[in-house]
């Protein structure tokens, strides 16, 4: 059975950093990339970061440029997303996604199709 499970979420204080998991188990082959949203409270999902697990390049939203890296494990189909200097902003939901095909819709919804069931990272002051 195909399903992404995220770890490593919880409380920070500002400042401060967290490391989330994400391992897609049940996938016989490969995801072309994939990636880190994010849901704040009362707001809309939004793109955090992706990367493409062949060539490896990585894509981020603005707002976490030069504070968060995402990475690819050892173990196929595994990827962290290690957050620095958080800020309360970062605050949310966050949710790990697969793509299966080649898409160039890395920072949209669209472009992926495989979802987990999001895990929480908060932020104090």
């Amino acid at each position: 059975q195909e399903q992404l499970v995220e770890s490593g979420g919880g409380l920070a204080q500002a400042g401060g950093s967290l490391k989330l998991s994400c391992v897609d188990s049940g996938r016989t082959f490969s995801n072309y990339a994939m990636g880190w949203f994010r849901q704040a409270p009362g707001k809309e999902r939004e793109f955090v970061a992706s990367i493409k697990l062949s060539a490896g390049n990585t894509y981020y939203t603005d707002s976490v440029q030069g504070r968060f890296t995402i990475s690819r494990g050892n173990a196929k189909n595994t990827i962290y997303l290690t957050m620095n200097s958080l800020k309360p902003g970062d605050t949310g939901v966050y949710y790990c996604a697969g793509a299966t095909r080649p898409t160039t819709y890395l920072a949209q919804f669209e472009g992926y199709n495989n979802w987990g069931q999001g895990i929480r990272v908060t932020v104090s002051p």
